[in-house]
């Protein structure tokens, strides 16, 4: 299950060129992260109410094209991996058909301020 989120490009995240700079990627992924969590039935608000903070343990990002300002992105986020207590998120940044960057987050399941296994019912919507 794919969750999407789309915007224009504004001015502010872009360079005097008029080419996205290259940290918003990384913000643009934060935002269809929440789509994407959501869409599995696990909104960022309830998992950290039932004591689950998923944390930011790794990214990684591969541009082919750039976005540049006047473009729209949309980002498209899909489960890549889930471990015991990791899950990694592809998003995959394009204007049109066109891909301009894929970010890669692995995050970690965090309980009581250490990692630990995503137990079974949410392990369970992450693979929905």
């Amino acid at each position: 299950m794919s969750a999407r989120w789309s915007s224009p490009v504004r001015y502010v995240e872009c360079d005097q060129q008029g080419v996205v700079f290259n940290a918003h990627y990384l913000t643009w992924a934060d935002e269809t992260s929440n789509h994407w969590w959501a869409s599995r039935g696990l909104p960022w608000d309830a998992l950290v109410a039932q004591g689950w903070d998923p944390v930011v343990k790794a990214s990684s990002l591969e541009w082919t094209s750039s976005a540049r300002w006047g473009d729209t992105v949309t980002v498209d986020a899909d489960l890549e991996r889930l471990g015991t207590t990791s899950v990694t998120v592809r998003y995959t940044v394009r204007v049109g058909e066109r891909v301009c960057c894929v970010v890669r987050n692995t995050y970690v399941a965090i309980a009581d301020g250490r990692p630990a296994p995503w137990p079974d019912d949410i392990r369970a919507k992450l693979t929905d």
